[in-house]
């Protein structure tokens, strides 16, 4: 079922719902849906702050819930004081979602909520996802991968409600940009962070990742986007190396989600 109807009566169903709302598509659906559903009484959206989310992400997600009169909280978490989730292993999302929903549920049971929700879709059940062993030791549902929406499903409706992320490329945390075994720390959180505003400001377009090696950087854009890297290098090059990289390539094969993990070292 991937329709609207079907998912406020789902939403209906979870009693009073605050949901994990990190300003993405997925989330940002549920989040339009959830408050025309279920309304200002019954339904919250928590964002998660953190050095590990991208500033131009929370303010889209500020954006999106002043347009849509979402209902929302923003709270801290402290995933970079757990040792575990510094040490970057290829669990660390693990660590970072058992903080999140820690603090979830802390909230839903201070204010009175049923049932904590995410944006996880059907695509993302066959992925690397650690994420999900805490989802389900909070109890946190699933309501989209429940009803069985994929990305695109999502995307067609997001666009039918007017909802202005709805072709946004995938964002996920600044830490999944580092490669595994290399410490997760604020100042390699906020050279990504850095180094991708920069090439989206000299015009870099679609999905983009600046993967963190230590000393070097390797680009990923889409491959229609290597001409705009080939014009602006020089510039590039120079960027990178003032905020501490030693050298910056263009991976030649281009984007692709989950490449670090090939250079992840062995159990």
């Amino acid at each position: 079922m991937s329709d609207l109807a079907g998912l406020r009566a789902y939403l209906e169903g979870l009693g009073r719902v605050l949901l994990g709302f990190s300003g993405g598509v997925d989330s940002a659906l549920l989040a339009v849906v959830g408050t025309r559903t279920l309304g200002a009484e019954r339904f919250l959206a928590v964002i998660g702050l953190s050095a590990s989310y991208p500033e131009v992400q929370r303010f889209a997600a500020l954006d999106l819930a002043s347009r849509f009169d979402i209902p929302l909280l923003e709270l801290a978490t402290l995933e970079l004081d757990d040792p575990r989730y510094a040490a970057n292993p290829t669990n660390r999302c693990y660590f970072c979602k058992a903080e999140l929903w820690q603090r979830l549920r802390a909230v839903a049971a201070a204010r009175g909520f049923d049932t904590i929700i995410d944006g996880t879709n059907g695509d993302d059940l066959g992925e690397h996802r650690p994420g999900l062993q805490a989802a389900g030791e909070y109890a946190v549902r699933s309501p989209l991968a429940e009803l069985g929406w994929t990305k695109a499903d999502i995307r067609r409706a997001a666009r039918h409600l007017g909802i202005p992320v709805w072709n946004a490329p995938a964002a996920p945390c600044l830490a999944s940009r580092i490669q595994y075994g290399l410490a997760v720390t604020p100042e390699r959180l906020q050279q990504v962070e850095s180094a991708e505003a920069f090439l989206r400001a000299v015009g870099v377009v679609g999905n983009l990742r600046v993967r963190h090696l230590g000393a070097r950087a390797r680009l990923e854009v889409e491959p229609d986007q290597f001409g705009v890297l080939e014009e602006r290098w020089d510039d590039v090059r120079q960027f990178f190396h003032g905020i501490g990289f030693a050298d910056v390539e263009r991976d030649p094969h281009g984007y692709r989600r989950g490449s670090l993990l090939a250079l992840a070292p062995m159990a």
